[in-house]
């Protein structure tokens, strides 16, 4: 079914029902994979998500994106897994908005990423309430600079 909004196809359920059940080829060697009705659940949410958050997206969902981006993090098991998706797909997109989407969709899922499996140890909770709270109001403080010092930063852990 084509969603459309002021004339604008903004979403093809089909199409990005089947983007994210390919990547069970990926994520079923860790364990992890969704059923079609978890990955109708997990779709119904991000529309929900969108309107709530009062964003709009053009083309394909971040979904897959944080699919590809987590699936490797110890902290992700068959049974939390449909949660801590629909979790991590809300706050992306609470943080896109807090950030003032200064920051790429890249950069704030390697930064949510890297502390999910760091510092909180799989809590999206504590992701969600103190890092990238945090991330946020230096964002909102800093400015340019801040981003400058993350991309900087990203630079050199990735030559290293």
């Amino acid at each position: 079914m084509m969603e459309q909004d002021f004339g604008v196809e903004l979403w093809d359920e089909k199409k990005e029902l089947a983007r994210v059940l390919r990547l069970n080829e990926k994520t079923k060697s860790y364990g992890l994979a969704l059923s079609e009705a978890d990955a109708r659940v997990l779709l119904a949410d991000r529309k929900n998500i969108l309107m709530e958050k009062r964003r709009v997206e053009f083309g394909a969902g971040i979904l897959p994106q944080i699919i590809d981006t987590f699936y490797d993090s110890p902290y992700l098991y068959q049974d939390n897994y449909v949660e801590t998706l629909g979790r991590l797909m809300d706050i992306f997109y609470e943080y896109k908005n807090e950030s003032m989407d200064t920051l790429t969709d890249e950069e704030l899922l390697s930064f949510m990423e890297e502390a999910f499996n760091g510092e909180c140890q799989g809590s999206a909770d504590y992701l969600e309430e103190t890092i990238l709270e945090k991330m946020a109001r230096a964002i909102r403080v800093g400015g340019e600079r801040f981003l400058r010092e993350q991309r900087r930063r990203r630079t050199v852990e990735d030559e290293v």
